[in-house]
């Protein structure tokens, strides 16, 4: 799978589900959020914070990162 089949997966998925695609800042933002996010998952999983049970997967923050990538 080549980054512009991702890119064509994704946008279909913001078509399919109405959702509007978001200016540049917002974008780096969300991004910026989701890179947060796995850093404190990875350093819960293998640094020294301790995990929390509702705490969301390795794997499902890094599909939300890769998602605002493409």
């Amino acid at each position: 799978m080549t980054i512009k089949d991702s890119q064509q997966i994704v946008d279909d998925w913001i078509k399919k589900h109405g959702v509007r695609y978001f200016n540049e800042l917002t974008n780096l933002a969300l991004l910026t959020e989701e890179v947060g996010e796995l850093a404190r998952i990875i350093a819960r999983k293998y640094g020294e914070q301790s995990a929390k049970n509702n705490e969301d997967s390795l794997e499902m923050a890094m599909k939300w990162l890769i998602f605002y990538l493409f």
